[in-house]
């Protein structure tokens, strides 16, 4: 079913009821799995994932070659079969899967103290359990908050959230406007964008786009994901500093 555009320019809502520029809402906890060094729990929107973080511990020796001067950081994403609407489990060799994984990989291997932890790896493993747009986002925000979880130092937060058009590339609509945090259906039929960013500013660290778009559009698209992601890490922060007053009320002492 084609996604009717047209309630934009009349309502100036979007299916949803949200306005062009409003996230979904968002929901995190951290510290959600006992036996991992860190762990966090994330929904945007309909979109829920579950990340562990192990380590760092000691590497096992392989044959790639490397110097081993700072620690590998490695991604797992497990997607589970009722995540989406076609109950289908995707293969660990799935291609959209393996670059989900790379992504998640580079962005925190520029962004952690890895030169702290010589010879060691820090093990990342995501569990989709629902699928409703904005997924590589949800991984990379519930990333962090795990990462955070585990005491792993890092330069800043990475937070992410996408961001579209209200038109396709085909039809070359000169007055279409950028949207804030698609949900499933608009990624769909609109072209998108995910955007990362590296703590508040706006130095983007993940930028990753699927879809063909005009290129008059991209500007805009990216001004409304970064501040986008500035609205993402204040919700983050939010429950770091929560989580960080718990703790400190049941210490002893």
């Amino acid at each position: 079913m084609p996604l009717d555009t047209s309630s934009y320019s009349l309502a100036l809502l979007r299916l949803d009821g949200r306005r062009w520029n409003e996230l979904r809402r968002m929901h995190a906890q951290i510290s959600t799995q006992a036996a991992a060094d860190g762990s966090s729990y994330l929904e945007m929107g309909n979109t829920k994932v579950i990340c562990t973080v192990i380590g760092p511990a000691e590497g096992r020796r392989t044959g790639s070659g490397g110097t081993g001067a700072d620690a590998e950081v490695r991604v797992d994403v497990g997607i589970a079969g009722f995540s989406g609407v076609e109950r289908k489990k995707r293969s660990r060799g799935d291609k959209r899967t393996s670059e989900m994984q790379m992504t998640i990989a580079n962005a925190f291997s520029s962004t952690l103290f890895t030169h702290i932890y010589p010879h060691s790896t820090i093990s990342i493993t995501l569990h989709v359990l629902s699928q409703d747009g904005s997924l590589l986002a949800a991984c990379l925000n519930a990333s962090t908050l795990a990462l955070i979880d585990a005491g792993i130092p890092m330069a800043d937060y990475i937070v992410a959230c996408t961001a579209g058009s209200t038109s396709s590339h085909s039809s070359n609509d000169e007055n279409a406007d950028p949207l804030l945090d698609l949900n499933g259906l608009e990624e769909q039929e609109l072209p998108s964008l995910t955007v990362g960013t590296l703590g508040a500013g706006e130095k983007v660290s993940v930028l990753v786009m699927e879809t063909r778009v005009h290129i008059g559009r991209l500007e805009a698209m990216l001004a409304v994901g970064v501040d986008g992601c500035k609205q993402v890490r204040e919700i983050l922060d939010q429950v770091v500093r929560r989580q960080g007053k718990q703790i400190l009320a049941t210490a002893p002492g």
